[in-house]
């Protein structure tokens, strides 16, 4: 029987693996740096991030919820609803949750300045999705446990919702562009390559837009979306208006200090 990890793991390969081959058989832009240049980098800080969390929470926000449901803490933990109930409002609420969390990152200039290390990037692709500073992982993690414990959410739902997170980043990230067909619709409900791409352009407007990591609800309600970049998806200027060298941008130490980096 595979372990929660092991799920975990499966599923985020395979997702990777079908977007990254998707974005290498028909781009929707031109990469500027080689792939291996661009990847490593990104990668290594993935493999960072996740070392520091294991030392700092080594049961993850699956632990939490365990913690939870033992001690019976949470809302959900005091009142009779159905499991499915539970279970689709605990991925709704961790979803709303995420997106709050991405509109203070842009708001406060302290979270800006870890949140910059992902927007640094102006060649977004699959590995963008996974570019994150390890103090903001940290951080995120602790932000999700206070709503896992608030609201006492069952530990399928937790791990139900970070998988789902890890695959949307990926998928919403790659490189690629749905047909115009497919992506009339899948905008009603999801974060499509296109309207992420508003989120990473260099113009302030347009990347204080498109918060949402899956579900693209919170963005309409919230009056935080935008459906057309004033430039083409093609032609869409990505990445900080900073002085940012390519090469340097995709080295893990310089991403790691970037944060403390007083420009």
């Amino acid at each position: 029987m595979m372990t929660e990890a092991a799920w975990r793991l499966s599923i985020f390969l395979l997702v990777f693996i079908a977007m990254a081959v998707w974005q290498t058989v028909k781009p929707a832009r031109q990469a500027p740096l080689p792939r291996w240049r661009h990847w490593r980098g990104n990668l290594l800080l993935l493999l960072t991030a996740a070392a520091t969390v294991r030392l700092i929470m080594p049961a993850g926000l699956a632990g939490v919820a365990i913690v939870a449901d033992e001690r019976q803490w949470g809302l959900f933990n005091q009142l009779d609803l159905f499991p499915s109930v539970t279970l689709i409002l605990s991925c709704l609420i961790l979803d709303f949750a995420i997106y709050w969390q991405h509109r203070w990152m842009h708001k406060f200039p302290l979270l800006w300045k870890l949140h910059k290390v992902h927007h640094a990037d102006s060649q977004v692709d699959v590995s963008t999705g996974l570019r994150f500073h390890p103090i903001e992982i940290v951080l995120s993690l602790f932000y999700k446990a206070v709503w896992v414990l608030v609201f006492g959410m069952p530990v399928l739902a937790v791990l139900l919702f970070e998988i789902a997170l890890n695959a949307f980043a990926i998928f919403n990230h790659a490189n690629v562009r749905l047909t115009n067909k497919w992506e009339k619709y899948a905008r009603f409900l999801v974060i499509t390559q296109r309207l992420h791409r508003i989120h990473h352009s260099q113009k302030k407007s347009e990347m204080n837009s498109n918060f949402g990591f899956s579900l693209v609800w919170w963005d309409r309600l919230f009056s935080s979306y935008s459906a057309q970049a004033s430039e083409n998806d093609r032609q869409i200027k990505l990445g900080l208006r900073q002085s940012f060298d390519a090469n340097k941008n995709a080295d893990l130490f310089n991403m790691l200090k970037m944060p403390f980096a007083k420009k």
